[in-house]
């Protein structure tokens, strides 16, 4: 058995040398990084290759975050820096090498890549919950599948905590013929990535809005908090700017249609005025 003497001793050499990352170059891609597993001091502390500055603290807090790994929110459970502002999913920091015979995708290895793919945005959406991939992803490199480490932890069947069935995953084959005819049970809309459903009532539920039980959201009482599209804030900027075009040129209107009332009773006025002046002069005469 180790004696504490000896313990602290090997957690002091592994803080002055952390684990460093390798590299893996797959084919026709580019040299990215591929971590190393992530060491585990104690099991509270760890020095993760994207943060070898510092060690992270295991927490559990219920304020939302943005993880620095994935960029997707979460609550809960996480590993956080005492020193500075960065957090990481427990299951992001956690994340192995590689996936073999994922429910979602069993006919390959899937490994893990801490930076996400150029060329798109068709090449960056996840294939669980068709969000966009903007860091940590699993990745095949056979196919182009990739997946969020969070749509990682959904399995093919789902005990939903806003449902009383067991749901299972409907196949992407079924969704792509359905064409997203689905309305989900939570969020009440129709959207494109993978669904969960029912057998027993035909309840249906988004694989996007299942990542609200792994990433700690509903436990703590959060919504998902998706930011807004450039292209739905461009819209809504031009709706807005047409309001008050529209507003103005109503105005200018109105100022000019009574600019012209005023001139016009003015000028009926005064000649009125001249009219009547004319008749008392030719009385007096």
């Amino acid at each position: 058995m180790m004696s504490n003497k000896t313990l602290k001793k090997t957690t002091s050499m592994e803080l002055q040398n952390p684990p460093q990352p390798t590299t893996y170059v797959p084919k026709k891609t580019t040299l990215i990084e591929f971590p190393t597993s992530p060491q585990l001091i104690l099991g509270e502390e760890m020095l993760h290759f994207s943060h070898p500055q510092h060690p992270l603290s295991q927490v559990d807090l219920p304020d939302l975050f943005t993880c620095a790994g994935c960029k997707e929110f979460g609550a809960g459970i996480r590993f956080t820096c005492q020193q500075c502002d960065f957090q990481l999913h427990e299951f992001c920091a956690l994340a192995p090498q590689a996936l073999k015979r994922h429910p979602f995708h069993s006919q390959h290895q899937l490994s893990f890549f801490s930076k996400p793919v150029k060329g798109g945005v068709s090449k960056t959406k996840c294939d669980v919950c068709s969000k966009p991939i903007k860091g940590y992803a699993f990745r095949c490199g056979a196919c182009s599948f990739q997946m969020h480490p969070c749509c990682s932890k959904l399995s093919s069947e789902l005990n939903f905590s806003g449902h009383s069935h067991t749901l299972r995953l409907l196949s992407a084959t079924t969704i792509s013929n359905g064409d997203h005819a689905f309305v989900c049970g939570e969020c009440k809309r129709r959207r494109s990535g993978r669904e969960y459903h029912c057998t027993v009532c035909d309840y249906h539920l988004h694989a996007v809005c299942a990542k609200s039980m792994v990433n700690g959201l509903r436990a703590n009482g959060l919504k998902d908090h998706e930011k807004p599209s450039m292209l739905g804030a461009a819209a809504r900027l031009a709706s807005q700017v047409m309001i008050e075009f529209i507003g103005g040129l109503i105005e200018g209107i109105g100022e000019g249609v009574g600019e012209a009332l005023a001139q016009n009773i003015s000028k009926r006025g005064g000649s009125g005025t001249a009219s009547r002046s004319t008749g008392t002069a030719r009385r007096n005469d």
